[in-house]
Protein backbone atom coordinates (compact mmCIF):
# COMPACT_ATOMS: atom_id res chain seq x y z
CA UNK A 1 0.00 0.00 0.00
CA UNK A 2 1.52 3.24 -1.35
CA UNK A 3 1.75 6.11 1.45
CA UNK A 4 -1.22 8.24 -0.74
CA UNK A 5 -3.45 4.70 -0.87
CA UNK A 6 -3.46 4.58 2.78
CA UNK A 7 -3.49 8.22 3.52
CA UNK A 8 -6.75 8.43 0.95
CA UNK A 9 -7.98 5.31 2.61
CA UNK A 10 -7.42 6.15 6.06
CA UNK A 11 -9.30 9.75 6.04
CA UNK A 12 -12.21 8.28 3.62
CA UNK A 13 -12.98 5.49 6.54
CA UNK A 14 -12.86 8.52 9.61
CA UNK A 15 -15.48 10.74 7.94
CA UNK A 16 -17.60 7.29 6.53
CA UNK A 17 -17.35 6.36 10.24
CA UNK A 18 -18.54 9.80 11.52
CA UNK A 19 -21.44 10.15 8.25
CA UNK A 20 -22.97 6.72 8.01
CA UNK A 21 -24.39 5.91 11.29
CA UNK A 22 -26.51 9.00 10.59
CA UNK A 23 -28.06 7.33 7.90
CA UNK A 24 -31.18 4.85 8.02
CA UNK A 25 -30.87 5.45 11.56
CA UNK A 26 -28.15 2.88 12.07
CA UNK A 27 -27.04 4.58 15.11
CA UNK A 28 -30.63 4.43 17.37
CA UNK A 29 -30.54 0.79 16.17
CA UNK A 30 -27.19 0.13 17.66
CA UNK A 31 -27.82 2.27 20.92
CA UNK A 32 -30.94 0.12 21.20
CA UNK A 33 -29.12 -3.07 20.62
CA UNK A 34 -25.91 -2.01 23.02
CA UNK A 35 -27.18 0.73 25.10
CA UNK A 36 -26.08 4.36 25.01
CA UNK A 37 -22.88 4.24 27.25
CA UNK A 38 -21.50 1.44 25.75
CA UNK A 39 -22.38 3.14 21.59
CA UNK A 40 -20.57 6.13 22.78
CA UNK A 41 -17.88 4.76 24.55
CA UNK A 42 -16.99 2.26 21.93
CA UNK A 43 -17.63 4.92 18.94
CA UNK A 44 -15.32 7.13 21.00
CA UNK A 45 -12.20 4.88 20.87
CA UNK A 46 -12.84 3.73 17.49
CA UNK A 47 -13.00 8.00 16.47
CA UNK A 48 -9.53 8.21 18.50
CA UNK A 49 -7.95 4.97 16.50
CA UNK A 50 -9.31 6.22 13.06
CA UNK A 51 -7.43 9.53 14.26
CA UNK A 52 -4.46 8.53 15.04
CA UNK A 53 -4.01 6.05 11.82
CA UNK A 54 -4.98 8.84 9.79
CA UNK A 55 -2.13 11.42 11.64
CA UNK A 56 0.35 8.19 11.19
CA UNK A 57 -0.87 8.17 7.36
CA UNK A 58 -0.21 11.72 6.47
CA UNK A 59 3.28 11.60 7.84
CA UNK A 60 4.15 9.01 5.84
CA UNK A 61 2.05 10.45 2.50
CA UNK A 62 4.94 11.73 0.28
CA UNK A 63 6.07 15.45 1.15
CA UNK A 64 4.69 17.53 -1.21
CA UNK A 65 5.44 21.24 -0.28
CA UNK A 66 3.03 24.02 -0.74
CA UNK A 67 4.30 26.70 1.17
CA UNK A 68 7.64 26.59 3.35
CA UNK A 69 7.29 26.15 7.06
CA UNK A 70 9.01 29.73 8.45
CA UNK A 71 9.83 29.58 12.05
CA UNK A 72 7.33 32.33 12.81
CA UNK A 73 4.36 29.89 11.99
CA UNK A 74 5.28 27.32 14.83
CA UNK A 75 3.78 29.79 17.52
CA UNK A 76 0.73 29.81 16.04
CA UNK A 77 -0.34 26.43 17.03
CA UNK A 78 1.69 27.10 20.06
CA UNK A 79 -1.03 30.30 21.11
CA UNK A 80 -4.18 28.42 20.02
CA UNK A 81 -4.20 25.23 21.68
CA UNK A 82 -4.38 26.30 25.43
CA UNK A 83 -7.65 27.75 24.34
CA UNK A 84 -8.58 24.50 22.59
CA UNK A 85 -7.84 22.51 25.29
CA UNK A 86 -10.09 24.56 27.76
CA UNK A 87 -12.45 24.57 25.54
CA UNK A 88 -12.43 20.74 25.26
CA UNK A 89 -12.03 20.40 28.84
CA UNK A 90 -15.09 23.02 29.39
CA UNK A 91 -17.27 20.96 26.12
CA UNK A 92 -16.93 17.44 27.98
CA UNK A 93 -20.66 17.34 29.72
CA UNK A 94 -22.24 20.36 28.64
CA UNK A 95 -25.92 21.17 29.58
CA UNK A 96 -26.75 21.38 25.74
CA UNK A 97 -27.69 17.62 24.56
CA UNK A 98 -27.41 19.39 20.86
CA UNK A 99 -24.00 19.05 20.55
CA UNK A 100 -20.34 17.11 20.28
CA UNK A 101 -19.76 15.77 23.91
CA UNK A 102 -22.72 17.49 25.71
CA UNK A 103 -25.20 15.39 28.09
CA UNK A 104 -28.00 13.94 26.32
CA UNK A 105 -30.08 14.15 29.18
CA UNK A 106 -29.74 17.03 29.86
CA UNK A 107 -32.51 19.79 30.18
CA UNK A 108 -32.33 22.75 28.10
CA UNK A 109 -32.98 25.94 31.06
CA UNK A 110 -32.11 28.92 29.50
CA UNK A 111 -32.22 30.53 32.99
CA UNK A 112 -29.02 28.62 33.64
CA UNK A 113 -27.07 27.95 30.31
CA UNK A 114 -24.05 27.44 32.18
CA UNK A 115 -21.18 26.99 29.50
CA UNK A 116 -23.01 26.96 26.70
CA UNK A 117 -23.94 31.15 27.35
CA UNK A 118 -19.90 31.35 25.88
CA UNK A 119 -20.71 28.50 23.09
CA UNK A 120 -22.54 26.06 22.55
CA UNK A 121 -20.57 23.77 20.55
CA UNK A 122 -16.82 23.88 22.60
CA UNK A 123 -15.48 20.72 21.35
CA UNK A 124 -16.79 21.62 17.74
CA UNK A 125 -15.05 24.98 18.01
CA UNK A 126 -11.67 23.51 19.56
CA UNK A 127 -11.78 21.12 16.82
CA UNK A 128 -11.67 23.94 14.62
CA UNK A 129 -8.86 26.14 16.37
CA UNK A 130 -6.76 22.57 16.63
CA UNK A 131 -7.02 21.97 12.87
CA UNK A 132 -7.10 26.03 11.98
CA UNK A 133 -3.60 25.94 13.88
CA UNK A 134 -2.24 23.30 12.13
CA UNK A 135 -2.99 24.11 9.48
CA UNK A 136 -0.28 27.28 9.34
CA UNK A 137 3.18 25.92 10.04
CA UNK A 138 2.30 22.21 8.01
CA UNK A 139 2.25 23.41 4.57
CA UNK A 140 2.52 20.12 2.71
CA UNK A 141 -0.36 18.30 0.89
CA UNK A 142 -1.09 15.70 2.80
CA UNK A 143 -1.54 17.94 5.84
CA UNK A 144 -3.56 20.51 4.30
CA UNK A 145 -5.87 18.36 3.10
CA UNK A 146 -5.79 16.51 6.85
CA UNK A 147 -6.40 19.93 8.65
CA UNK A 148 -8.04 21.54 6.09
CA UNK A 149 -10.57 18.88 6.30
CA UNK A 150 -10.66 18.80 10.30
CA UNK A 151 -11.34 22.26 9.83
CA UNK A 152 -14.35 22.14 7.47
CA UNK A 153 -15.75 19.38 9.18
CA UNK A 154 -15.82 21.36 12.58
CA UNK A 155 -17.39 24.71 11.54
CA UNK A 156 -20.31 22.56 9.43
CA UNK A 157 -21.02 20.43 12.27
CA UNK A 158 -22.09 23.85 14.14
CA UNK A 159 -25.26 24.92 11.83
CA UNK A 160 -26.12 21.47 11.27
CA UNK A 161 -26.36 20.70 14.99
CA UNK A 162 -27.98 24.15 15.75
CA UNK A 163 -30.60 22.93 13.04
CA UNK A 164 -31.26 19.77 14.69
CA UNK A 165 -31.97 21.83 18.45
CA UNK A 166 -34.26 24.02 16.44
CA UNK A 167 -36.35 21.44 15.31
CA UNK A 168 -36.44 19.56 18.75
CA UNK A 169 -37.12 22.40 20.54
CA UNK A 170 -39.92 23.73 18.51
CA UNK A 171 -41.58 27.21 20.56
CA UNK A 172 -38.46 26.81 23.03
CA UNK A 173 -35.75 27.47 20.58
CA UNK A 174 -35.99 31.07 20.54
CA UNK A 175 -35.24 31.31 24.53
CA UNK A 176 -32.39 28.42 24.03
CA UNK A 177 -30.61 30.64 21.46
CA UNK A 178 -30.94 33.57 23.43
CA UNK A 179 -29.68 32.60 26.47
CA UNK A 180 -26.84 30.58 24.25
CA UNK A 181 -23.99 31.68 21.83
CA UNK A 182 -21.93 30.45 19.10
CA UNK A 183 -19.44 32.19 20.88
CA UNK A 184 -19.36 35.13 23.01
CA UNK A 185 -17.06 36.37 26.16
CA UNK A 186 -20.06 38.54 27.38
CA UNK A 187 -20.59 36.25 30.22
CA UNK A 188 -17.62 36.55 31.88
CA UNK A 189 -18.60 39.98 32.78
CA UNK A 190 -21.82 38.95 33.87
CA UNK A 191 -21.60 38.90 37.64
CA UNK A 192 -24.96 36.72 37.75
CA UNK A 193 -23.46 34.14 35.25
CA UNK A 194 -19.99 34.31 37.41
CA UNK A 195 -21.54 33.80 40.35
CA UNK A 196 -22.95 30.29 39.27
CA UNK A 197 -20.48 29.21 37.02
CA UNK A 198 -16.93 30.99 38.39
CA UNK A 199 -16.02 28.36 40.17
CA UNK A 200 -16.97 25.18 37.80
CA UNK A 201 -15.19 27.29 34.80
CA UNK A 202 -11.99 27.59 36.66
CA UNK A 203 -11.89 24.16 37.68
CA UNK A 204 -12.09 22.99 33.78
CA UNK A 205 -9.45 25.99 32.87
CA UNK A 206 -6.97 24.42 34.83
CA UNK A 207 -7.55 20.79 33.88
CA UNK A 208 -7.83 22.18 30.18
CA UNK A 209 -4.40 24.01 30.70
CA UNK A 210 -2.84 20.67 32.16
CA UNK A 211 -4.30 19.00 29.17
CA UNK A 212 -2.15 21.28 27.10
CA UNK A 213 1.25 20.51 29.15
CA UNK A 214 1.00 17.30 28.86
CA UNK A 215 0.26 17.49 24.85
CA UNK A 216 3.07 20.35 24.98
CA UNK A 217 5.66 17.16 26.20
CA UNK A 218 4.25 14.53 24.28
CA UNK A 219 3.83 15.78 21.43
CA UNK A 220 7.21 15.00 20.10
CA UNK A 221 7.57 11.62 21.60
CA UNK A 222 4.58 10.49 20.33
CA UNK A 223 4.04 12.57 16.47
CA UNK A 224 7.88 12.30 16.18
CA UNK A 225 7.99 17.09 15.82
CA UNK A 226 8.42 19.22 18.51
CA UNK A 227 6.05 21.31 18.44
CA UNK A 228 7.93 24.34 19.96
CA UNK A 229 9.39 26.85 17.93
CA UNK A 230 12.93 26.60 16.57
Amino acid sequence: MTGWTEYMLALAIFVASHVLPRFGGLRDRLIGAVGRRAYFSAYGLLSLALLAWVIVAAGRAPHVELWPQAPWTRWVPNIAMPMATVLIACGFGLRNPFTLGGKRDAIVDPDHPGFAAITRHPLFLALALWAGAHLVPNGDLAHVILFGCFSAMALAAIPAFDARARRSLGPQATAFFKATATLSLQPLTDRVWLRDNARPLAIRTIIGLLIWVAALHLHGPLIGVTPFPI
